[in-house]
């Protein structure tokens, strides 16, 4: 977070930890999928490379890559249609993320 008072980090590099802090992170509302509320908030927040580690991480914990949203899209899904999503979508592919049959897989 950046404003008058703290100045904008840019090209700031995440620990392990840091990055592996995101597991961590649970939905307010119970009905959401824990997996793939992890997986939105780390794509909000890290940087592509970042995102490719934690989503190792991910994986070796046994979460699922392919867990839905209330729609029934996949993080593929969602990452799919964002133009800046490309290096994203890609390291989601590369562990084996799969988009909906709706999304047009």
């Amino acid at each position: 977070m950046s404003g008058p008072d703290k100045p904008k980090v840019i090209g700031e590099e995440w620990s392990d930890e840091r990055v592996r802090s995101f597991l961590d992170i649970r939905p307010w509302d119970a009905a959401e999928n824990a997996d793939y509320h992890a997986l939105l908030k780390a794509y909000q927040a890290m940087r592509a490379g970042d995102f490719e580690r934690f989503i190792g991480f991910f994986v070796a914990e046994g979460r699922d890559l392919n867990a839905t949203n209330s729609e029934g899209e996949t993080i593929l899904d969602l990452i799919s249609r964002h133009r800046r999503g490309v290096d994203y979508a890609k390291a989601l592919e590369k562990a084996g993320a799969k988009k909906t049959a709706a999304a047009g897989s």
